[in-house]
């Protein structure tokens, strides 16, 4: 049984927890990572009474210490890794503060450089293995109000795009999924439920999933580097 790690993993209802119970599903190993204990044992009590096999791991997507760690339990069976960590960070640049900016970029770009390092380092010697990112509108484009968000998903492409490139010939699929909109999650049903009203305008989280097996199983002489994902009253 391969293993695959999913970090970024919060609700139930929510992308990293859904990419967890698929690849489940799928027969993987998952170790099921993020920042918030409960959260991540609720998703792997689920899995374990659905037949398949995870655990838990507490890890902050910025710590290097964390991360080798992760991939260090993950061990040589590492198949799959989906980096779904980084939240949308709004703002006028004008005001500002650089820690928030710095923030982002660490969430979002340098923890998927921490991720993605330990990925294919042990990736590599196997000859084989899919390293996944979550993208989002920012990685496009640039929108006023969200120059912090805008600039780390844009780095986290370039990163993905770059590591794609460089590790094809070993055998490594990079890809990234650009989520064009809002996901009929848990957070946007909390946060705002008149937006969340209109679920012909949200994102399924099923499709979203959908794209993520697609890449994995993907053969390695028709491999894609980029989907795209959005409802069809999207604007783009």
């Amino acid at each position: 049984m391969g293993t695959a790690i999913v970090i970024g993993v919060g609700p139930d209802q929510g992308l990293g927890a859904q990419l967890c119970k698929r690849f489940a599903a799928e027969g993987l190993n998952v170790l099921v990572a993020g920042r918030t204990g409960a959260a991540l044992d609720a998703v792997v009590a689920d899995i374990v009474a659905a037949g398949g096999r995870a655990v838990s791991v507490v890890a902050d997507a910025t710590s290097e210490a964390d991360i080798v760690a992760l991939f260090d339990q993950a061990g040589s069976d590492l198949e799959l890794a989906i980096y779904n960590a980084g939240n949308n960070t709004p703002g006028k640049i004008i005001d500002m503060e650089a820690g928030y900016f710095e923030q982002s970029w660490r969430v979002v770009c340098f923890g998927g450089f921490l991720f993605g390092r330990e990925a294919v380092r042990r990736m590599v010697p196997k000859g084989a293995g899919t390293l996944l990112f979550t993208g989002a509108s920012a990685s496009l484009r640039g929108r006023s109000g969200f120059g912090a968000f805008n600039s780390s998903k844009a780095g986290l492409r370039t990163l993905a795009q770059a590591m794609a490139k460089e590790y094809a010939s070993d055998g490594i699929h990079v890809g990234h999924v650009v989520v064009d909109g809002a996901i009929g999650g848990e957070k946007i049903r909390k946060r705002f439920p008149d937006a969340a009203s209109r679920e012909d305008r949200l994102i399924s989280i099923d499709g979203i999933v959908d794209s993520f097996v697609f890449l994995h199983k993907q053969p390695r002489r028709a491999w894609s580097f980029e989907l795209d994902v959005r409802t069809s009253h999207e604007n783009w």
